[in-house]
């Protein structure tokens, strides 16, 4: 089964911590995930990020949420026990516990309405209780569409420019990935021969010791596995053990298995890859806004010598 929304480890984590018990949140996350009977690869799936799983994120909100609603206390790093309002909560034997019930208590609402801009109602942000995704899981999502619009109009952007531009868009893309030596040496290797389905030779260090061909295409439609085989052959042509095939279009699907099976190595970048790689680099693009997101450091406020 997939990772359950993060209101679904409600329950099982006051359930945990109804012994009255100091409980580890190491030793929680094992008896949820045995007990929802979650896969190794249920477990694996991590968040956009890729820094940490979803399992681990919602089960450390849940326990989050519970101690801004007094249901959990933290009594130490990593641990967390029951208060007197999280076992008659527990007594209550909801099915489920969610949102809408931590609703509740006044210092959960407190805590849920900070969490909106200021001006929203305080009735719009409390009954905002449906969400089955993590506040970071939320902003992960905002920030990747964000990231896929741009991603798809610096595409357009440069499909629509000149194949002088796509050279020049090419030897940029190949310094910032640290290939190419100087920008003067990048410039006169790529764009010169179009010679037996190569467009250009770039250096892979600075001292030139080894080489790679590059064919790089401005298309709109689909790169076949012929086109593929025809760049092949003129790197077999140069005794060349490594290509990079650039275009603005796709590659078909029996293309991609291709490359995977053949010597010399060949790497394709399709149209999405490259916009991809300009925003990683910040080429054609700038940074609008930045944001840091921050936890507490727990060790600051342990007095324990």
């Amino acid at each position: 089964m997939a990772v359950p929304d993060f209101q679904s480890f409600f329950r099982p984590l006051l359930e945990i911590a109804g012994d009255g018990k100091e409980h580890s949140m190491s030793e929680a996350r094992a008896i949820i995930a045995k007990n929802m009977k979650l896969s190794e690869s249920d477990l694996a799936e991590m968040l956009g990020s890729g820094k940490q799983s979803k399992f681990d994120n919602r089960v450390a909100w849940a326990k989050s949420y519970f101690t801004q609603a007094r249901v959990l206390e933290a009594p130490r790093r990593g641990y967390f026990k029951i208060t007197d309002r999280g076992v008659q909560l527990l007594k209550e034997k909801h099915d489920r516990i969610d949102v809408k019930i931590l609703n509740k208590f006044p210092e959960f609402v407190e805590f849920h309405t900070a969490k909106a801009e200021k001006g929203a109602s305080l009735e719009s942000t409390a009954d905002n209780t449906d969400t089955t995704e993590t506040p970071e899981e939320t902003l992960e999502k905002s920030y990747q569409s964000i990231r896929n619009d741009l991603s798809s109009a610096v595409l357009a952007k440069v499909k629509a420019n000149t194949p002088k531009f796509f050279e020049n868009l090419v030897i940029d893309l190949m310094i910032s990935l640290g290939y190419g030596g100087s920008r003067k040496d990048a410039g006169k290797s790529i764009g010169q021969s179009g010679d037996e389905g190569i467009d250009g030779i770039i250096k892979e260090d600075m001292l030139g010791l080894d080489v790679i061909y590059i064919q790089a295409k401005r298309w709109e439609g689909t790169v076949g596995r012929p086109e593929i085989q025809k760049f092949v052959g003129a790197l077999h042509g140069k005794r060349a053990k490594k290509g990079v095939f650039i275009t603005t279009g796709k590659f078909s699907q029996d293309a991609v298995s291709y490359v995977e099976t053949i010597d010399p190595k060949v790497i394709l970048i399709d149209g999405r890859q490259l916009a991809e790689l300009m925003i990683d680099h910040n080429l054609g693009v700038s940074t609008s806004n930045s944001y840091e997101i921050k936890k507490m450091d727990s060790d600051y406020f342990d007095e324990t010598e």
